[in-house]
């Protein structure tokens, strides 16, 4: 019997691995372009941010870059996960958070026009105690700490300039928020990210490092607390004008 394929099988075989290996070729070709976002990204904000009067305006353009940058994400891509973070879900306010240069300053300043002097001074004990608590332990990404500007209401006071990591950070599961938060057991685990998300935060973050390094300022991230502490400091010893401002 003859087993040979006929001629229109052979044909039909021909006609799928063309198509096979032309979509392969155009996956390849758009797998460079998605990666080129990221660094494309990072070259425009890093232009940006050289303009940028002080860090705390760098860090803001930063945000909104970040964010206008994930939300063109969220709407251009398929399939995007649905999260499960809402207003006043705040088991990730618990996690350890560092900032690159200039978040914690662009903080401090919104706090100045933002808060109370009761409100500061209450403020400034907590960051004491949060940033005593980092100190005290080898490696503080396992700390699990209430963030001193988490509210009583389990919402940021500071949301408008939260802090890169923490816009970065997504969930689709609060159950699994709350094991990292709480469950000593889960202290070195994680929370998996929306990745394109995840990658804009991270490369806004090292931008922000590069912006600092450039000015000749210490580049290193800090723990939020520590690292706010400093921004404040910063704040009193700054000049006082003829005129009587800052």
């Amino acid at each position: 019997m003859d087993s040979s394929p006929l001629p229109e099988m052979a044909a039909a075989e021909a006609s799928v691995a063309a198509e096979i290996a032309e979509v392969g070729a155009l996956t390849r070709s758009l797998a460079k372009r998605y990666e080129a976002l990221f660094s494309h990204f990072g070259a425009i904000l890093l232009d940006i941010l050289q303009r940028a009067e002080t860090m705390a305006h760098a860090a803001r353009s930063a945000m909104a870059m970040a964010d206008a940058a994930s939300a063109s994400f969220r709407d251009n891509f398929p399939n995007q996960p649905v999260y499960a973070c809402r207003s006043a879900c705040a088991a990730c306010c618990y996690l350890f958070v560092a900032v690159p240069p200039g978040v914690a300053e662009a903080i401090a300043e919104h706090i100045e026009v933002t808060f109370s002097s009761a409100e500061r001074n209450a403020l400034l004990t907590r960051l004491d105690e949060a940033a005593a608590a980092a100190a005290a332990i080898d490696d503080p990404t396992r700390l699990r700490r209430r963030c001193p500007l988490l509210g009583e209401d389990d919402r940021c006071s500071v949301y408008e300039v939260r802090p890169l990591t923490c816009r970065a950070f997504t969930s689709t599961s609060v159950a699994r928020c709350e094991q990292i938060a709480f469950d000593p057991a889960f202290a070195s685990a994680g929370v998996k990210q929306n990745p394109a998300l995840y990658r804009i935060h991270m490369e806004a973050t090292s931008v922000l490092q590069e912006t600092a390094r450039r000015r000749g300022l210490p580049a290193d991230q800090k723990g939020l607390a520590r690292a706010l502490l400093d921004a404040f400091k910063t704040q009193q010893d700054r000049p006082v004008s003829a005129s009587g401002g800052k």
